[in-house]
């Protein structure tokens, strides 16, 4: 694709000069900029390259809305597992619906098979720009890390581990005030619980500085991996350092399986020693050691927080507060076009007062019915979008709704794990005394049997009495320590039935969020064919009208009369 450096108007490859100003032609450095995907999401400049991905700034030309656009890198399209991880991210973030967790509008493919995900456009910086400018005071790092677990809790809460959690993927939005309102990012190779088709045997994914130790040596680690990397990001943006150093990734390996933490303190000694407490609890070795899930660490966050500045915490909106709707279709390129058509018309009246050339009015007739074919293209284009508009609307009151409901829930069932785990600790005591005993009465029991053990007597035997008083004195208190350890495991057990109970509970929200997340799927699939035929039918309109325009202002462009009229074009916004 060419690019007119003067009005940035595109064109294909094989023009040469633009048609407006007359300015020869230049190649765009990247070819996805002026494409159209999906019919509406215009693309217009890179914002960012990673390995994996290309994020470019788009706008939806029907309703005339900013937004992001991430396209897999081409050469990774050939990946069946890469692609499905990609979709897998958006289908993932979109069904958590959460303030602290980026917005999916939307997903697909190129026509070159190439995947790409519609996002919500940040204005901010991601938190390893705010890392980098040294330590934050504990006040910002409890503030940010109360939003993190914030994300965290909800992804967790749907069975979605994030599994690269890292600085790079956390963006601090601006907003209007001075709170900062934090966002979870690129979900690309998060996993559901229940879903490990996507993994192989063996593959590490993540980033080694923020890797949990189990995640290392097991491709099965749970929510706790996700906690753990939490505590390196609150470690390093307290002290502006990460807590294990190495010149190499198998280093950092190792220090995560080998090596304890330096306490926070001895780098920040106005760190609060409740905030070091969390961080090194989230740093445990043992991924059972750490908070039970991320409810525990918001709950642990926010106690700390009106000490260290519950005022750096932006209260979480609805994810739909900033969604916005067009009333009427706004300028597009169908006005642009609208406006030169009527510029033509008036070359031809000044050029030819006594009548114009048929095959310059033939011409114009053509430009004027090919934006009349567009014009109805996209008024149906704009029906099928509000059509969308409203199953999104309707599908994110469904995923908000839910997604309250199973705040709720698992809150509940967190406290019903802690409490679970609490009550393991305090009956481990009556069990401790209940194997003790059993020990021994079983010594004395083998102590009894050396000595002839129960058997009829002939004749009364000294020896025998005191083993038998120390087996029945054995006796008598193992059944005393069983019977407090059955009470103790009964409460136990009772616990751990209230944690099984709730999780069933949550399992059943899960399954009617998607639910909803396959009836939306299949409801848009309509509106969307239709978006898609009709948007790649107005391309190919608007491409036809530029070189209808070419062969329309070839012959014009000589007469010295129209000059006003062509500065009118090169005047007038692309």
């Amino acid at each position: 694709m060419k690019v007119c450096p003067r009005c940035n108007l595109k064109y294909p490859n094989e023009n040469d000069r633009c048609f407006v100003d007359g300015v020869t032609l230049e190649e765009t450095p990247d070819e996805r900029i002026g494409k159209v995907l999906k019919g509406r999401y215009l693309i217009e400049a890179p914002l960012g390259e990673g390995g994996m991905a290309t994020v470019y700034r788009a706008r939806n030309t029907l309703v005339d809305q900013p937004m992001a656009v991430k396209i897999m890198n081409p050469q990774l399209a050939g990946d069946a597992n890469l692609r499905e991880r990609f979709r897998r991210e958006a289908k993932n973030a979109a069904a958590l619906a959460h303030p602290n967790i980026i917005e999916i509008y939307d997903y697909g493919d190129t026509e070159e098979g190439t995947t790409f995900l519609v996002m919500e456009l940040l204005e901010g910086s991601p938190l390893n720009a705010l890392i980098a400018r040294g330590p934050m005071a504990p006040a910002q790092v409890a503030a940010i890390g109360l939003q993190i677990a914030q994300g965290l809790a909800r992804a967790h809460d749907f069975d979605v581990l994030h599994r690269d959690l890292k600085p790079e993927n956390i963006f601090i939005c601006r907003i209007d005030g001075d709170h900062p309102l934090v966002k979870l990012l690129d979900f690309g190779i998060a996993r559901s619980m229940h879903d490990p088709r996507l993994t192989s045997q063996g593959e590490i994914f993540g980033t080694p500085q923020y890797m949990a130790p189990e995640r290392i040596t097991s491709i099965d680690a749970g929510a706790e991996s996700d906690l753990y990397s939490l505590g390196i990001i609150l470690f390093e943006m307290l002290t502006g350092r990460l807590p294990f150093q190495s010149d190499d990734l198998a280093g950092y390996f190792i220090k995560h399986l080998q090596e304890e933490p330096p306490k926070p303190s001895t780098l920040v000694p106005q760190c609060p020693r409740r905030l070091e407490e969390l961080i090194l609890k989230l740093l445990d070795k043992k991924p059972e050691a750490r908070p039970v899930d991320a409810h525990q660490v918001i709950k642990e966050l926010s106690a700390l927080a009106p000490v260290v500045g519950r005022d750096s915490v932006v209260p979480p909106q609805p994810s739909s507060a900033g969604r916005q709707v067009a009333p009427t279709l706004l300028p597009t390129t169908l006005e642009r076009w609208a406006s030169r058509a009527a510029v033509f018309d008036q070359m031809l009246q000044r050029a030819f007062p006594g009548g114009a050339p048929p095959e310059l009015q033939q011409v114009l007739g053509q430009i004027r019915g090919a934006l009349a074919r567009i014009h109805d293209l996209r008024s149906s284009g704009l029906t099928e979008q509000r059509k969308l508009e409203a199953m999104e609307a309707n599908a994110r009151e469904g995923r908000e709704r839910l997604g309250n409901a199973v705040n709720i829930l698992a809150v509940d069932l967190s406290n019903a794990r802690q409490a679970a785990r609490s009550a393991q600790g305090e009956v481990e005591p009556y069990f401790a005394a209940d194997r003790q005993a059993e020990a021994a009465y079983r010594a004395a029991h083998a102590a009894l049997e050396q000595h002839g053990g129960y058997r009829e007597l002939a004749a009364p035997r000294a020896d025998l009495v005191g083993a038998l008083r120390d087996t029945v004195d054995g006796l008598d208190r193992w059944v005393l320590a069983r019977g407090a350890a059955e009470k103790a495991r009964s409460w136990v057990d009772a616990k751990t039935a209230e944690v099984k109970d709730l999780e069933f509970q949550l399992e059943a929200l899960r399954s009617q969020l998607d639910r909803l997340e396959d009836a939306y799927e299949q409801e848009r699939g309509t509106s969307e064919e239709i978006l898609q035929r009709n948007g790649h039918s107005a391309q190919e309109l608007e491409q036809g009208l530029v070189q209808l325009a070419m062969r329309f202002c070839q012959p014009l462009r000589p007469r010295r009369e129209l000059g006003e009229l062509f500065a009118q074009l090169e005047s007038a916004p692309a």
